[in-house]
């Protein structure tokens, strides 16, 4: 299966919108408990997550996951610190390439493949507010593009 393929329970579409995406990375995900159960129901939310690199290992903040409902006292805190599984190589090119100036590690969406679920992070180097209205400028038009194309072919 190829990377960041399988199903879909979370995306940050604010991600793509605040960062411009060089390189992408599948990581597995270590969690606790009912954690996998609440995320198989699809209660993540990626919105403000961001990873970050300590001793040699990743760990991913602000990861929203909802408690789970039948978990009672087993139940996990909801903005706990993830640590993220990544080969030695991979870890050694993102702290290399985080070492440069306006590169982060942000999570672009998770999924479950082959039963286990993983988060797609990507080293992003963040927008300026022009590039981000320009973005905003070439999707419209396309929009505009595709709806007048649309309308003369009903007539």
């Amino acid at each position: 299966m190829p990377k960041g393929s399988g199903k879909q329970l979370a995306q940050n579409k604010k991600a793509y919108h605040d960062f411009f995406i060089e390189q992408t990375f599948e990581a597995g995900i270590v969690l606790k408990g009912t954690e996998i159960k609440a995320i198989r129901g699809a209660r993540v939310n990626l919105k403000d997550a961001f990873a970050k690199i300590e001793n040699g290992e990743i760990y991913l903040y602000n990861m929203h996951v909802s408690p789970y409902e039948q978990g009672n006292q087993f139940n996990h805190d909801p903005l706990r610190t993830r640590k993220l599984l990544l080969h030695k190589k991979e870890i050694s090119k993102l702290i290399g390439e985080t070492k440069e100036a306006g590169y982060t590690i942000v999570p672009l969406k998770m999924y479950l493949k082959n039963g286990f679920a993983k988060v797609l992070i990507g080293l992003g180097k963040g927008k300026k507010q022009y590039d981000k209205r320009d973005d905003l400028k070439k999707k419209e038009a396309k929009r505009d593009i595709e709806r007048a194309f649309r309308d003369r072919q009903k007539m």
